[in-house]
């Protein structure tokens, strides 16, 4: 077997291939298309555990986290039911200087989909929890999707490799600046609020995974490509199950076990403040 057919793991076809064509290519790439179904099966599962465990919370706030927290699995399972279906996901020849110039490789560029819809779900139930002020919480959420938007764009770029880059190195600059964000200006917020012992541990998962996304890119198909499409949806999905359903349930079982803790906390002017549960 060739190193072109190990990456691709899919039969040449036409790059206007119908839909049912590609749902074909991926129902035949077994690995791949359990890649998907695992996700979609552990998103189901996770809608159901997340509304049973915000069944009890009351105050607005912690139900605020709960529902920002839960459209993560439900936009999860929208977006993997589109790739596993074949309608996110298509064939595009890579652009002269990548490793598999003039070939035709599959993509399931319906992911940054799925990043740029859930990601700032995530942002915003950790900025809530942190009390940050609205102009961080703004910052992070909006650099978050510009992170994804441009990662789509290094994705699909097929004119040039050079290009695919560009838009990858501006990827990863959003990426900083949410990084900064995460690990530097909401750290001190979540103190002053009184929640830093459980913020500490989401930040902690949240920086550690999220940072696998830009390695597996680099390393998968759509950039250096010494990963095939198969492994590098697996990763991407194992990224996926921690960065969103172990965050979620690790945060809404807090929430749940300290409602009157999240219910004290505003929103900060700078950092976060508590305010008395009198309020």
């Amino acid at each position: 077997m060739t190193l072109t057919s190990q990456l691709t793991s899919v039969p040449t076809v036409p790059l206007q291939a119908t839909q049912t064509e590609v749902l074909r290519m991926i129902q035949e790439n077994a690995s791949l298309n359990a890649s998907l179904w695992v996700n979609i099966a552990l998103a189901g599962v996770s809608v159901l555990l997340f509304v049973a465990m915000g069944r009890g919370v009351e105050s607005a706030r912690a139900r605020l986290i709960w529902v920002a927290t839960l459209l993560v699995p439900l936009v999860s399972i929208s977006s993997y039911a589109g790739l596993a279906s074949g309608l996110t996901v298509g064939l595009l020849a890579m652009p002269a200087g990548h490793a598999l110039a003039g070939q035709e490789v599959l993509s399931p560029w319906g992911r940054y989909l799925t990043w740029t819809f859930s990601t700032p779900m995530i942002l915003l139930a950790l900025g809530l929890l942190a009390g940050t002020d609205r102009t961080k919480l703004f910052t992070a959420i909006t650099m978050d999707i510009g992170m994804c938007v441009t990662g789509l764009a290094a994705a699909l770029i097929t004119s040039s490799y050079l290009l695919r880059w560009v838009f990858y190195l501006i990827s990863c600059a959003f990426f900083v600046a949410v990084l900064y964000v995460i690990l530097v200006e909401w750290p001190r917020d979540a103190a002053a609020a009184g929640t830093s012992d459980i913020f500490e541990t989401l930040k902690l998962l949240t920086v550690v995974l999220w940072l696998g996304y830009p390695i597996l890119w680099a390393l998968g198909s759509e950039g250096f490509a010494l990963l095939s499409v198969a492994i590098t949806s697996w990763g991407y999905s194992l990224l996926d199950i921690g960065a969103k359903y172990v965050f979620a349930f690790l945060l809404l079982r807090w929430v749940a076990a300290n409602e009157r803790v999240v219910d004290t906390v505003t929103t900060g002017t700078g950092a976060g403040s508590v305010a008395s549960a009198d309020d």
